[in-house]
């Protein structure tokens, strides 16, 4: 049928333009994608209201079938490819956007020398209609996109980490909710029929499968040529606030004041936030902890002024010969831990062996004093995992390390 090929190409192009930006997002930021979603909004709305077309299953609109599930999509794609902290931004961007576009045209009103252009006339009573079906719109996008997350998340956990079957399920129900509480609106503000309800909503499952698949095929493209998700890019209307603010504080609460790398706290908000959230691309994750050789005896024999001058040490040292995404802790007294995000286990075990020669080189105690340290490496094949398990595979490696001899590197367990 015409229609739905059309339909279906609408689709493409939209869904190649979106992922395009997207993944541009390391070179260009992530504002153009933001700005795409933006101005797509106008128009989704203006479609979903007057824009209709007749398929054998009733009438749907291009505005909710394309658009509107495209954008949930995309949104969705944002979440994994960022974190809910980027994502929310723009669903905040898009609610303000719209209440001020309302309270705007409501001041037009008050215009009394309004010229009439030939052929033309203001509509305004339209710009109303449109203004409420964008803030409604937008409203239930905000639910919408918390809903599909909180649902992707769960449903990965059930089918295993398998995007399209998570992104479909979560997407199908996530988009009869939205079809559900956004028609009687619609119906009310523009007298659009109730066969728009059905034929819709049958579209939309369609857009589901469609935008499921072509997204279960972007993040495998992605996996497949090694690139990395970006790491959240900051928003400058956030930093000019209070919560601006406050997060540089939390920042500054979580880096170790003696070593200035980041401190157990913040490993453990790593754990909650980022590297215990399911992954579904099963890039690989390697951890790494390291200790200090005989630090004890540094203490006892040099003072302890003598010890922090080494454990300052061994931590800019750390962090000037790990990659620019690993992440180094001062998990405790003279242990770190180094996380190497999308690294398997022969990559972590090149680095941390080189971790080692650069500190036995590079570092020493007061009166030349050799500083050494041993590590364990424990890697995940599938994605993060359970991370806190990782490191107590990477300590019992460290503790084999140490019965071995100190200064070396143990990435599976010793022969006793």
């Amino acid at each position: 049928m015409p229609g739905l090929v059309l339909l279906t190409i609408q689709a493409v192009i939209y869904f190649g333009v979106m992922a395009a930006l997207l993944r541009a997002r390391k070179t260009y930021g992530v504002g153009l994608f933001v700005c795409a979603l933006g101005v797509m909004h106008f128009l989704e709305t203006y479609l979903a209201a007057v824009f209709f077309i007749e398929l054998p299953f009733g009438l749907l609109s291009p505005g909710s079938t394309v658009l509107f599930s495209g954008k949930l999509i995309m949104f969705l794609m944002l979440y994994i490819r960022e974190d809910a902290e980027v994502v929310r931004q723009p669903i905040y961007g898009l609610l303000i956007g719209n209440l001020l576009l309302v309270v705007l045209a409501l001041v037009l009103r008050l215009h009394t020398d309004v010229v009439q252009m030939p052929g033309y006339a203001p509509d305004l009573k339209f710009l109303d209609q449109i203004g409420v079906l964008m803030v409604w719109g937008t409203l239930l996008l905000f639910v919408d996109c918390i809903m599909l997350i909180l649902l992707y998340e769960k449903l990965s956990s059930l089918f295993r980490r398998n995007a399209l079957a998570s992104a479909f399920v979560g997407s199908a129900a996530v988009l009869t909710f939205d079809q559900l509480a956004f028609f009687p609106v619609l119906h009310w503000v523009t007298g659009t029929p109730f066969s728009a309800l059905t034929g819709g909503w049958v579209a939309k499952m369609g857009a589901a499968a469609l935008y499921s698949l072509m997204l279960a095929a972007y993040l495998r493209f992605e996996a497949a040529d090694g690139r990395k998700g970006g790491r959240p890019i900051g928003d400058v209307f956030q930093a000019l606030t209070y919560r601006g603010r406050y997060e540089e504080l939390l920042r500054r609460s979580l880096i170790d004041e003696l070593t200035g790398v980041r401190n157990r706290a913040a490993f453990e908000q790593a754990c909650r936030d980022r590297l215990e959230r399911t992954s579904v691309d099963a890039r690989p994750l390697t951890v790494a902890m390291a200790d200090i050789d005989r630090f004890k005896e540094i203490n006892d024999e040099l003072g302890h002024a003598a010890g922090d001058a080494v454990l300052r040490a061994v931590g800019r040292t750390l962090e000037a010969h790990v990659r620019d995404d690993d992440l180094v802790f001062r998990y405790g007294g003279e242990e770190f831990v180094i996380l190497f995000r999308d690294l398997a286990h022969r990559g972590g075990m090149e680095i941390a062996e080189r971790l080692r020669v650069a500190i036995a080189q590079e570092v020493e105690a007061a009166g030349g004093r050799r500083v050494t340290v041993s590590l364990g490496v424990a890697s995940s094949e599938f994605g993060a995992g359970d991370l806190r398990g990782l490191l107590a595979k990477a300590d019992k490696r460290l503790y084999e390390a140490k019965r071995l001899g100190r200064d070396r590197v143990v990435g599976e367990a010793a022969p006793a």
